[in-house]
């Protein structure tokens, strides 16, 4: 498949007319601005027609006539005799363009057809031709009696892609999804729209956004959403706190080869959300105290009591999070003699009282050390670490 540059036809020089085509010798060779199409592309077309060229004062037209047609026609559809027209006076290039139209299908599971499939036309820009997923494109231009020459270019569907624009976001930056999907480029002459499911691990449920064109005929939509941690998702805004991971997917209808035109195949991507606040200062531990079972003080320790080891953690943050709080105690020779935790969740701007009980079984200097981490596994800490010695008697 020969596709002629853009660049190379600005610089074409000027072809001097010819009275008359060149029968014995024909030159007239066609282009078309891709060598793959979708089924609702525009087709843009290029003869270079030098013995076509009639009148070097004027813009001449070819393929419009019974003895020289154009003939541009997918393997279901066909426009007869269609006119191409010079692009300056005695230029000898010839172009025109026509829009594909596809066939009757509901592209977004709606349950409603998003196409307007019709054959019509004759040119340079008016044409509109029918076309399957899985056919072609070919121009054929009788250049004399017996003569034909032809050009094609496979029409085929495809699978979409999906991406955010980074792979990790901050909690109060936005994040932009974009779709390549030139299937969904349902007129090329105008911004076509689609929709797209973004959910967290926060939200499962999330929100559906609506993701534009980025021109008329780019098959490329792109969305911009924010994150609320104090707010439900609404609109182009998500519930999404640091560590949760956001995903973003939508259902591609128009699928090639082997599926069928009834198919259809859900695109993911996900990304990641953080904070910008280091994980360490995301939660304020204080120094723990000791109760006894009916919560008071305590402040001289024997063995065989029941010791509760209270701490308290600080979430200063507006939105909420969830925690490991680890007791662990050492004996006066660094050996752990207990280890237990709380798990659990802490809202947005809340103190939070954690305890944990213990029995010592022998005299001695102990220490208590607690940790607050964002989970078992993975683990990072969320405040720093804190320790204290108590003696037993």
């Amino acid at each position: 498949m020969l596709v002629l540059p853009l660049i190379f036809l600005m610089f074409l020089p000027s072809i001097f007319a010819e009275q008359v085509p060149d029968y014995d010798n024909p030159y007239s060779p066609i282009f078309t601005d891709k060598s793959v199409y979708s089924w609702t592309e525009k087709v843009k077309m290029t003869i270079l027609a030098p013995s076509w060229n009639t009148d070097r004062y004027l813009i001449d037209s070819i393929g419009d006539d019974e003895d020289h047609p154009i003939e541009i026609s997918t393997r279901e559809h066909s426009l007869v005799s269609y006119r191409f027209t010079e692009t300056d006076v005695n230029s000898g290039i010839f172009t025109a363009e026509v829009i594909l139209t596809g066939f009757s299908h509901d592209v977004d599971g709606d349950g409603d057809i998003d196409t307007s499939p019709r054959t019509i036309g004759n040119g340079p820009t008016s044409g509109f031709l029918e076309v399957d997923r899985d056919s072609a494109i070919t121009i054929s231009f009788e250049f004399a009696d017996g003569v034909v020459l032809t050009e094609s270019a496979p029409i085929q569907w495809n699978i979409g892609k999906i991406q955010f624009s980074e792979e990790n976001y901050l909690s109060d930056n936005t994040a932009s999804i974009r779709v390549i999907d030139s299937d969904l480029n349902l007129n090329p002459e105008s911004l076509d729209h689609m929709p797209i499911q973004i959910s967290s691990t926060s939200d499962i449920s999330g929100i559906e956004v609506d993701a534009i064109e980025t021109s008329e005929s780019s098959g490329v939509f792109v969305a911009t959403i924010s994150f609320t941690q104090n707010l439900s998702s609404s609109g182009n805004r998500l519930f999404a706190i640091p560590g949760d991971t956001i995903f973003a997917k939508y259902d591609d209808y128009t699928l090639p080869k082997p599926y069928s035109t009834s198919d259809n195949l859900e695109v993911t991507t996900f990304a990641y959300v953080d904070s910008s606040i280091p994980t360490l200062r995301r939660l304020q531990s204080l120094p723990i105290v000791f109760s006894d079972t009916s919560g008071n003080s305590l402040t001289s320790f024997s063995i065989n009591d029941q010791i509760q080891i209270v701490g308290t953690i600080s979430n200063e943050q507006n939105f909420k999070q969830k925690f490991v709080y680890l007791f662990q105690v050492k004996d006066e020779n660094n050996y752990v003699v207990s280890v237990s935790w709380i798990q659990g969740e802490i809202s947005g701007n809340q103190n939070l009282n954690v305890s944990q009980s213990w029995i010592p079984k022998k005299t001695g200097v102990y220490t208590i050390e607690t940790y607050t981490w964002n989970s078992l596994i993975n683990t990072a800490p969320l405040s720093p670490s804190l320790s204290t010695s108590i003696f037993v008697k």
